[in-house]
């Protein structure tokens, strides 16, 4: 393998690992506490996750650790389709990896992080809400990374946003946004009922923003 899909593997790898301590292991902590320290706590933590782990992984992968952004940079023009398998092996490795860390480390209160819908809401609201939370994020990427390179403003930007959909949205549809960081805590519950519902709507929500970035603004493949 070429040293550059090594250095790439090796970020998504630890990326996603640390995206799923941060997004999964806040909420089990705080599940460990009978939930006192609510969303604001755990939207912080993903904040200050994907802070960190865009500043230090970016350079290398520009810090994927979603097979729905893997998917939308392919759309997008930012990814070449080859790629496309290295990014989400890596990816796997790192969510199953991460979950049995917090697992073990964490214990296994509320359900180990697990994603799950408001069912007081309309399944078509939910279904929504999961859309245009990754629309916002794979939206938000993509222009940050066309407007600014400096690594800092896309770390915040990146975090920000995903921090905010996880405290407006986390109520309604679980916020996750990212089909693998939905995976490996239903792999390892052994719950799989919401599970389509992240490996559709965060592809969607992807995949719009790709389609219009690619249409109007025609980037070049960064590889």
């Amino acid at each position: 393998m070429p040293q550059s899909n090594v250095n790439i593997f090796v970020a998504e790898l630890a990326g996603t690992f640390g995206l799923l301590v941060a997004a999964t292991g806040s909420i089990v902590y705080d599940g460990s506490l009978g939930f006192s320290l609510g969303v604001g706590f755990v939207s912080a933590m993903h904040f200050l996750g994907l802070f960190f782990l865009v500043l230090i992984f970016g350079r290398y992968s520009m810090a994927h650790f979603n097979p729905a952004v893997t998917i939308g940079f392919a759309i997008s023009g930012y990814l070449k389709p080859r790629s496309i398998p290295l990014y989400l092996v890596a990816q796997l490795i790192g969510a199953m990896s991460g979950s049995l860390f917090v697992k073990y480390v964490f214990g296994s209160f509320a359900k180990l992080g697990l994603n799950s819908p408001n069912h007081i809401h309309a399944l078509a609201n939910v279904f929504t809400v999961e859309t245009l939370a990754t629309i916002f994020l794979m939206g938000g990427i993509l222009l940050i990374i066309n407007i600014k390179k400096n690594p800092v403003i896309v770390s915040t930007v990146v975090g920000g946003i995903v921090a905010l959909d996880v405290l407006f949205f986390a109520s309604v549809s679980g916020a996750s946004m990212n089909p693998i960081r939905s995976f490996a805590p239903a792999v390892l519950t052994g719950i799989y009922d919401d599970l389509w519902l992240y490996w559709t709507a965060p592809f969607l929500g992807s995949i719009i923003p790709g389609v219009i970035f690619a249409k109007f603004l025609k980037p070049k493949m960064y590889e």
